[in-house]
């Protein structure tokens, strides 16, 4: 399963990069909601040891929460918000792009270095988990619209899920999916307070925020 291990890995950093270069939130959150999918497929194919009934709940619980439920949230927020794009990111799309390629090549060195408590199933198992926390940290930083910084909080998550399923494969169960729920109470959050501040301020870039006074 090594194979489909790698290629798992490389759709996902491709994910990233796809993240780093888009404008358009709604092809965002559909790419978002493409990682979960392939995050969803990973415990299938990385984690052949591990119980039946641990590998399905969090294969399903996955594919289901990050794949469907997710997107299907920020769809609503993004229709709510009445936003199409991100015009004015604090840094520029080719330049994101840019970013990420040194990202990617400060992960693979990261990544070759770090020891590990175990095996993992791949040696492109630690690099693209940490090259998925630089790119949802830099969605977070760099862009200005609040729904972009909620992808990002979710590309983060993903990194940390990669990790835990190759790098840390022997977790217990209830604390994988105490995260996934977590996860979703946040995104939903998330959205609510996206919802209100389109309601209040007609729009929902988090930069004009700053310049509010009394």
């Amino acid at each position: 399963m090594t194979s489909l291990t790698d290629l798992l890995l490389v759709l996902l950093v491709l994910t990233g990069f796809r993240l780093l270069g888009l404008s358009r939130l709604g092809a965002s959150i559909r790419t978002a909601g493409m990682q979960g999918v392939l995050l969803g497929l990973l415990p299938l194919v990385a984690g052949e040891s591990w119980p039946p009934l641990r590998m399905g709940l969090l294969a399903g619980g996955s594919m289901v929460l990050k794949g469907l439920v997710f997107p299907w949230l920020l769809f609503r927020a993004l229709r709510e918000a009445e936003v199409r794009r991100e015009i004015e990111p604090f840094v520029g799309f080719n330049l994101s792009l840019l970013a990420g390629t040194l990202c990617l090549g400060a992960s693979l060195w990261l990544g070759g270095g770090l020891p590990l408590p175990g095996s993992a199933p791949s040696s492109l198992a630690v690099p693209a988990a940490l090259f998925t926390i630089f790119c949802g940290l830099f969605l977070i930083v760099a862009r200005k619209n609040a729904l972009n910084q909620v992808v990002g909080y979710l590309v983060l998550e993903n990194g940390i899920y990669v990790f835990g399923v190759t790098a840390v494969p022997h977790q217990p169960l209830l604390v994988e999916l105490g995260v996934l729920l977590d996860v979703f109470v946040a995104v939903f959050v998330m959205g609510i307070t996206v919802f209100h501040i389109q309601r209040a301020f007609d729009h929902i870039d988090t930069d004009q925020l700053s310049s509010l006074k009394d």
